[in-house]
């Protein structure tokens, strides 16, 4: 699957243009490092928790991360905004983080000018982020240390695809139509995803919540 679709008659209205994230990807296609550089620095924490959660690995995530923001720099010349800047990157997350289980990633580094260079790390805030923006979580009387361990083991039991639409859902704040773009699948089965991912983690979670009552 090509990293980008070409519908040039469809852009003026289709209102990506008006995505600030979009219009730095146009400067980078135009050859402007630093406004890379501003992209890695928005979304490289976010993606390194996205694909931790994904893969159970620090290591791994990082090594996803760099290879989401490589495609994205080799792309650069042939990029047309056909979509929102976070939906075309998150769709290039998702097929890598679907393929980690057959290839390894091995860690590459985006070459920028000395001035420029940007290292990806992880503050790890995303557990926490997660159970804070979800209702589904359980009570905040909760040591914060215990409540991340059990997000993250109520989000490991769950598949790969339902991980991923809870995480874009309710961490990322995308709407059902900007996962289906994501992910490319239909409304209905992400509706249906996260239906079925909601009632995993009622169910992984109720003791902790009946506890807190």
């Amino acid at each position: 699957m090509g990293l980008t679709k070409s519908s040039p008659e469809n852009v003026d209205e289709s209102g990506f243009l008006q995505d600030p994230e979009v219009k730095l990807m146009l400067r980078v296609k135009e050859g402007d490092e630093t406004a890379f550089t501003e992209l890695v620095r928005a979304y490289q924490n976010r993606l390194t928790t996205i694909f931790r959660h994904m893969t159970q690995s620090q290591e791994a995530a990082e090594d996803l991360a760099q290879e989401v923001f490589l495609r994205i720099y080799r792309a650069r010349n042939g990029y047309q905004p056909t979509a929102r800047f976070s939906t075309w990157l998150f769709r290039i997350a998702n097929n890598l983080a679907m393929n980690s289980h057959r290839h390894k990633s091995q860690r590459k580094e985006v070459q920028l000018p000395a001035s420029d260079s940007v290292t990806l790390t992880s503050v790890g805030p995303g557990d926490q982020a997660i159970a804070d923006k979800s209702a589904l979580m359980p009570a905040r009387q909760v040591d914060k240390q215990e409540l991340q361990l059990i997000v993250q083991k109520a989000m490991a039991e769950l598949n790969e695809s339902q991980r991923l639409t809870v995480l874009l859902h309710k961490f990322e704040g995308m709407s059902y139509v900007e996962i289906a773009e994501t992910m490319e699948m239909s409304v209905p089965a992400i509706k249906s995803l996260l239906s079925r991912a909601r009632d995993s983690l009622r169910t992984a979670l109720a003791p902790y919540m009946q506890l807190s009552k």
